[in-house]
Formats: C-alpha cells, structure tokens, sequence
C-alpha cells in the first residue's frame, strides 16, 4: 500500500497532525483560486495598490506644502530680523523723499545726508509691517535675495559722465586746435 507524503511525515515526527492540516487546507485554498481563475483577487490587489498610491501621492503633495509654508515663514523672519537690526534713525527729516509702493506713490521725511545716501545707492527704503524704514544697502541686498517684495527702493550708483567718455578714449584731441 502506498502511502502519502504527509502519512510518511506524521509517521516519522517530523510534522505534527496540525501542521499537517493547515499544510492540506491551503494547498485545498489555492487549486480552488487556480479553478475560479484567481481573477478577482488581482483585481483587488491592483484597486489596493491605486489607491495607496493615490493617497501616498496626496500625503506628498501635503507635506511639500507644509514644508513650503514653513520655509517662507523663515524667511519671513529672517527679513524682519535684518531689517529691525540694521534700521537707520529719521528723527530730524525735514526733506520729503518721494518714492512707488505697489503703485501708490508714498512719502517719508529724510534728512540732506539721508537723499543723497538713498540717491547714491547707500541706503535703501524697506517695508516692515506697514511702515518704511531706511537700511544700509548691503543689508537691502540681502534682504532682496530672500525676498525682493520688501525692498522698495534700492538705486545703485552708476558714474554716467565716465561711461560717456569711455567710447572716446581711442581717439586722441589734437592740442592745436582751436574752436
């Protein structure tokens, strides 16, 4: 008589009877899911496989977003920082200075030195809150590269009367000549 694999197993105490059982009910399990055509469960695992997707997908998206939001709330502060710390005094502005905002043209008062600075390309306007404040232009630079939106003014200083002469410097003046 021949016996099974499994009778052999139970016999020599290599698998014990509940084993054995389990062993028989899956292999039972999967020559039914072979017959029905085991098209169902791939189905499902895709549909379960989209969906965690999807919503690995949506928790991404989500986190960029917090992640962007905390960043310009940094820089947000870095800006108020550089600007608190390196605001210049108007106490004594006597002469309007005139500039845009968003359009709008605004005024604030500056001393003589304080025009010919922002003129010069020295110092700049910047907002803070909803007040102007006058900073060193260093200091607006790098404040423009974190975020260019509160910098107003920043003129930068540029020598006209020496950039006109320079298409000239080729050509020599005769000293005899006379006008």
């Amino acid at each position: 008589m021949a016996k099974s694999l499994r009778d052999q197993l139970l016999q020599a105490g290599v698998v014990d009877k509940n084993r054995a059982t389990k062993i028989k009910k899956a292999k039972h399990k999967q020559a039914k899911q072979r017959a029905r055509g085991a098209s169902q469960p791939d189905e499902v695992a895709i549909t379960a496989q989209q969906t965690q997707a999807k919503k690995t997908e949506r928790d991404r998206a989500l986190s960029r977003q917090r992640q962007t939001a905390l960043e310009e709330k940094a820089i947000a502060a870095q800006v108020r920082q550089l600007i608190e710390r390196n605001r210049l005094e108007r106490r004594d502005g006597e002469i309007p200075y005139r500039f845009c905002d968003g359009g709008i043209v605004k005024k604030i008062q500056v001393s003589g030195e304080q025009q010919t600075g922002l003129a010069g390309g020295l110092l700049a306007i910047a907002r803070l809150d909803s007040t102007y404040v006058l900073i060193p232009a260093p200091v607006a630079a790098k404040i423009a590269e974190r975020d260019a939106r509160a910098v107003l003014v920043l003129n930068t200083a540029d020598d006209k009367g020496a950039n006109d002469d320079d298409a000239y410097v080729d050509y020599q003046i005769p000293d005899d000549l006379t006008w």
